[in-house]
């Protein structure tokens, strides 16, 4: 039987006071009515000041507070701006990751890229918050990854939150008070020589990229050489293109040293190299075991490749989260919560390039 009016406003006032709040779809639902029928109900009961309307919902005026607290951030014209140095390989996925999180949150993203042109950071930071960006998630192009003599100023000119991106500031640097999110590079050094170890691999050697990740990667990898018990030539930091001098560091790392197994970064080194040391005698992996870092192209190598493999989009989405949280708490007026350094973990994928099953010579 259909309710008369005024059964059906007590019978509203009734479910709100019991539940706090309800959503006004649901209200009419149970109630049985249609969503104009329980609107005009709930808009005579909140003129009344017997209830309040709120996003959608019916709230008890005493819980319209909670409620406000309670409510996601409102981002419908949130604008954010990201700066970084490439969109191939490892920040594709990162700038996919942030994208997702701000457009299931009604904001968007704005790009700037830099080419790793130093002087284009500033240039790109500019652009952006003149165009109206209210934030910046920011990888700079600081060469060893750290800001040096004042690299970091232009990020801190700007009266906007910034969050930095696969990039850190060492402790008393005037940018180590930005939060920022990262790879924890130096741990997935470290599960790869684990997994050498696993093997029965103890002469290890190291092949890394010159850039912002060679000192994490080789922290990681000379950490986990003395906890491990290993042996270890030194870990070869290549210039950018010399391919020579990696296949003579390996051929004599294995030929003279013993050496079994190696921590290649990135995939595309692991993937020029294993032909030529291949040229000069050595074969991957019955004479050299490898894994790359990165995980961007590592599967199609001809042997695939073992991998560490970071979690990208994880690194994109929650900068990403945590500069909408900045915001949020600068529209509400409060203090700004901690700040937060954090540390993702890569994971390891294992493929054919360490020959599992097999005993190091």
């Amino acid at each position: 039987m259909r309710l008369h009016v005024d059964q059906r406003h007590e019978r509203v006032l009734e479910l709100v006071r019991e539940r706090g709040s309800i959503r006004v779809a649901e209200l009419a639902v149970e109630l049985g009515v249609s969503a104009v029928t329980l609107r005009r109900d709930v808009e005579a009961l909140a003129a009344q000041g017997r209830v309040q309307r709120l996003h959608g919902a019916v709230v008890w005026p005493g819980d319209a507070e909670s409620e406000v607290a309670r409510r996601p951030p409102d981002t419908g014209n949130t604008v954010i701006g990201m700066i970084v140095p490439s969109t191939q390989n490892l920040f594709a996925d990162i700038v996919h990751g942030a994208r997702e999180a701000l457009a299931a949150q009604g904001a968007r993203l704005v790009l700037g890229v830099t080419g790793y042109v130093e002087s284009e950071d500033a240039s790109q930071a500019e652009h952006l918050v003149a165009g109206g960006a209210q934030g910046l998630l920011v990888a700079p192009s600081w060469f060893g990854g750290v800001p040096e003599g004042g690299q970091e100023k232009w990020l801190l000119a700007h009266d906007v939150p910034a969050v930095l991106v696969e990039r850190s500031a060492p402790p008393g640097n005037p940018a180590a008070v930005l939060d920022r999110v990262r790879t924890d590079r130096a741990h997935g050094a470290a599960v790869a020589l684990s997994h050498f170890a696993a093997l029965g691999h103890r002469e290890v050697a190291a092949v890394l990229q010159e850039g912002p990740h060679a000192a994490q990667i080789t922290a990681g990898y000379e950490a986990a050489v003395r906890s491990l018990g290993l042996t270890s030539a030194a870990p070869l930091v290549r210039e950018v293109g010399d391919y020579d001098a990696c296949v003579g560091h390996l051929v004599e790392a294995v030929k003279k040293r013993g050496v079994t197994a190696a921590l290649v970064h990135s995939d595309e080194d692991a993937i020029v190299l294993v032909p030529r040391l291949q040229a000069s005698g050595i074969a991957v992996p019955d004479d050299l075991a490898l894994i790359a870092y990165e995980d961007e192209v590592a599967a199609l190598a001809d042997v695939p490749l073992t991998a560490v493999a970071p979690p990208k989009r994880e690194v994109g989405r929650l900068a990403a989260e945590l500069l909408l949280q900045r915001l949020a708490e600068r529209r509400e007026g409060g203090a700004p919560g901690t700040r937060r350094h954090l540390d993702l973990l890569p994971e390891l994928r294992v493929r054919s390039s360490c020959g599992a099953g097999r005993s190091p010579r």
